[in-house]
């Protein structure tokens, strides 16, 4: 058996080749993904002044959206910065202590959005469902409980996996076919056996995605039981209007997101290029149409975001 030296093997740093194949149209891929990351800041940064600022948008379904635009924020920053700088100036290197931080934080904010749009599905049922009782259930504290949880869980869920990558040896190629660091992508480089990286990394934290996705559909089962129930049509309109928003956002994570991770482990056949071009779209496509979308369709927001621009 061989017996590594694995500090010595992991003190060296990673190459970020960027996206094999379509090295010479770096520069052009370049643009729009700018474009949409600008997108990405802009819309995020005013959803979360205006949440702050506007004593009417202190509510708890406002204070979920505040967290799912850091969220967002998170994820889109962790990785498109070190993309655009591969996408102009070429392959980057990466030190292996900040290869398993953007690992750590690209995953950690994918299941922490999963469990915020648990958190704001509950704070949909219990206004429809519950509507007399809403403040008294959740209250200032009970959001606050909630945000910590969901928080520390997706750390829980996680954080594993970085130790599972740091006692890896990596004694071949350092080179990384990636615009960042995935954990599988990463961990496949090793010289050892990566088995419980790999089942780990695709069992644990897919089943609390898809724990997260059945408890989401059950309270829109409750809710839309709930509104069709309601005596009058235009009740029944407002309810689903006030849930538009939040299908939407939850259709533009989960789906995209699904078929990525499907694709990243059974689909062998499908070209590297397809799915690292995809999972750069994945990062910055919905923190970018998130705060679009709920600008469109929460008329509170709507309404302070016409007079902001035209007072």
């Amino acid at each position: 058996m061989a017996i590594y030296n694995l500090t010595g093997y992991n003190m060296g740093s990673f190459t970020l080749l960027g996206i094999p194949g379509l090295e010479q149209y770096h520069v052009w891929i370049s643009v729009p993904f700018c474009l949409i990351y600008l997108v990405a800041i802009v819309g995020n940064s005013v959803l979360l002044c205006l949440i702050a600022t506007e004593h009417s948008l202190h509510a708890p379904m406002f204070f979920f959206l505040s967290m799912l635009a850091i969220t967002d924020l998170t994820l889109s920053t962790t990785c498109v910065p070190k993309s655009l700088s591969i996408f102009w100036f070429g392959p980057q290197e990466i030190s292996f202590p900040g290869c398993l931080t953007q690992l750590f934080f690209l995953h950690y904010s994918f299941v922490l959005d999963s469990a915020i749009l648990l958190a704001m599905a509950f704070d949909r049922y219990v206004a429809i469902c519950s509507p007399l009782r809403y403040t008294t259930i959740l209250t200032p504290r009970t959001i606050v409980k909630i945000a910590v949880g969901i928080s520390f869980r997706s750390f829980c869920v996680f954080v594993p996996c970085v130790f599972l990558v740091n006692r890896l040896p990596f004694c071949r190629t350092h080179n990384v076919p990636h615009t960042y660091c995935e954990h599988i992508g990463v961990a496949r480089l090793a010289c050892a056996d990566i088995s419980i990286n790999i089942w780990y990394g695709f069992c644990v934290p897919i089943m609390t995605v898809i724990i997260d996705v059945i408890l989401i559909a059950v309270s829109y089962i409750l809710i839309l039981c709930a509104v069709f129930r309601l005596p009058s049509q235009d009740a029944r309109q407002k309810a689903l209007g006030t849930c538009g928003s939040h299908v939407c956002v939850i259709l533009m994570f989960y789906i995209p997101a699904f078929f990525s991770i499907l694709a990243h482990r059974f689909g062998h056949n499908v070209p590297q290029t397809f799915h690292i071009v995809f999972a750069n779209l994945y990062v910055v496509i919905p923190p970018a149409l998130n705060p679009i979308v709920y600008g469109v369709k929460t008329k509170q927001i709507r309404e302070k975001v016409i007079l902001l621009l035209l007072p």
